[in-house]
């Protein structure tokens, strides 16, 4: 038995003073009615109403069961009304889960601008660069870089794209020489984030076509803004994300080795465990966010 149900139609039923105007108001028959108000009052142990065949009147434990009932039911459409107003507001608990370095290096940026915006927003943002369980750790959103997603019971919108480039320092090219070509690298001391799909084999796309490298990067690290400084530092060769290089290629602190060549660079995106979850606060955060990697790529989609 839904007792809302039945709480609703019994106040109906004492409201309107018989059973088939209330059956009326329902859209469902009397015999209906009788049979639910039967069982209500079996589960009760008590009679709410008596009636004969000209009229109908309550006992005082059926004036006390409307009462509380009515109360309940105005109580539960307030929650509701309340509920269906918020759901457009950007207000309540954000909690959102993203890559260390996205992080640091786009979202970071843009959160002061955000919270400023929408100042009755809580916001928990977790940094890790491994693939959470989205629900048993309690997220609305999760920032996944990957160049494909499997399928799951996600629901997954692409929100950008990710250039992956080749690097190294002035001081380390100077010391060790310029590679010539896809081939060269092998004979480089090369750097490897430990996260990446490319950590030992490099698939660079240049004007003769793909070129696919087998390496064993004599370092590898767990965080690519570590990768960025070791590169920096003249440590040798390795890949980068252009949310991670563009600072430092714009202050000449790091030198597109191979210029011509990139790899395959991943896709950004947004993952909710249900489309319930991609509300007010998840889409006006996503605005945000991809107006963030649009400053920083230059307006690449």
């Amino acid at each position: 038995m839904d007792k809302l149900s039945v709480m609703n139609a019994y106040c109906r039923i004492v409201e309107r003073g018989s059973f088939v105007r209330a059956a009326e108001d329902l859209g469902v028959s009397s015999a209906l009615l009788s049979r639910e108000v039967k069982l209500l009052e079996e589960s009760l142990g008590c009679l709410l109403l008596t009636r004969s065949t000209r009229s109908m009147s309550l006992t005082e434990q059926g004036r006390h069961y409307y009462e509380e009932s009515r109360a309940l039911l105005r109580a539960v459409g307030e929650v509701e009304d309340r509920i269906r107003a918020g759901v457009g507001s950007v207000r309540g608990h954000l909690r959102i889960n993203v890559p260390s370095s996205f992080g640091q290096m786009v979202i970071a940026p843009m959160l002061p601008g955000f919270l400023e915006q929408f100042p009755d927003l809580r916001f928990t943002m977790s940094l890790d660069d491994r693939v959470v369980d989205m629900v048993e750790g309690g997220f609305d959103l999760s920032i996944r870089i990957r160049p494909t997603l499997p399928d799951s019971a996600l629901i997954v919108r692409r929100i950008g794209h990710v250039r992956q480039r080749i690097f190294a320092a002035r001081s380390y090219l100077d010391r060790a020489g310029m590679p010539q070509g896809p081939a060269d690298l092998t004979r480089h001391r090369l750097l490897g984030f430990m996260m990446a799909d490319h950590l030992t084999r490099w698939t660079l796309t240049g004007p003769k076509g793909d070129t696919v490298l087998d390496i064993d990067p004599a370092v590898r690290v767990g965080n690519s803004l570590v990768l960025r400084d070791l590169l920096i530092a003249g440590q040798g060769i390795g890949t980068l994300p252009d949310f991670v290089s563009d600072d430092p290629e714009a202050r000449g602190l790091l030198v597109p080795v191979l210029p011509d060549y990139e790899l395959p660079g991943p896709e950004v995106f947004a993952v909710t465990a249900s489309r319930l979850g991609m509300d007010a606060r998840v889409n006006a955060f996503l605005e945000h966010l991809q107006k963030a990697m649009g400053d920083k790529t230059g307006g690449r989609p």
